[in-house]
């Protein structure tokens, strides 16, 4: 198969050959990237600004997303009515990270995970709950000995003059 490869026409060019070739555009794009967060997720980060943790509520099911949702992933129904959910719950998933979120190697390691929030309208078990993906203050030996997992923990929060209303206004989630 690697002969026939070999055998298809074409010229191979040189680097200089390359680089002479007619309508050949050399530029570096100045790709600027707006993103907006939309009404629903707006009024989360303002909640967060604000040291709440806000979701949305289904009026059929009664599940509460948090993140917030303005449709219910289930029910197939918007989302009606804002509720501010407990700000505890338990660890759900934790590991330890030696890369900072800018992709740099970090002197200590973190600890990142998921974190079950305790919001009513699920059941124990089930797969599916509202909760957040978060930096978690806890020894990096409580996830290698399984002790994190199940930990009920509280959000830490960053004083109120330094929030601005996004995700790292909570600093951590630390033990209770």
């Amino acid at each position: 198969m690697s002969s026939k490869i070999n055998k298809l026409p074409g010229i191979k060019l040189k680097e200089k050959e390359m680089y002479s070739l007619i309508g050949l555009v050399e530029d570096m794009p100045q790709a600027k990237y707006d993103f907006a967060a939309g009404t629903t997720i707006s009024k989360f980060l303002e909640g967060l600004k604000e040291g709440k943790i806000l979701g949305r509520k289904c009026p059929k099911c009664g599940r509460i997303f948090v993140p917030p949702r303005s449709y219910c992933e289930w029910c197939h129904v918007a989302t009606n009515e804002w509720v501010e959910v407990p700000q505890t719950g338990e660890i759900h998933t934790a590991v330890i990270t030696y890369i900072s979120t800018k992709r740099e190697k970090i002197e200590r390691p973190e600890v990142v995970g998921t974190i079950k929030l305790d919001v009513p309208g699920y059941r124990d078990g089930e797969y599916e709950f509202a909760g957040l993906f978060h930096k978690i203050c806890v020894d990096p030996q409580d996830v290698i000995s399984g002790k994190a997992i199940g930990m009920k923990v509280k959000v830490r929060w960053k004083p109120k003059e330094e929030r601005k209303g996004n995700i790292l206004d909570i600093e951590c989630f630390e033990p209770l």
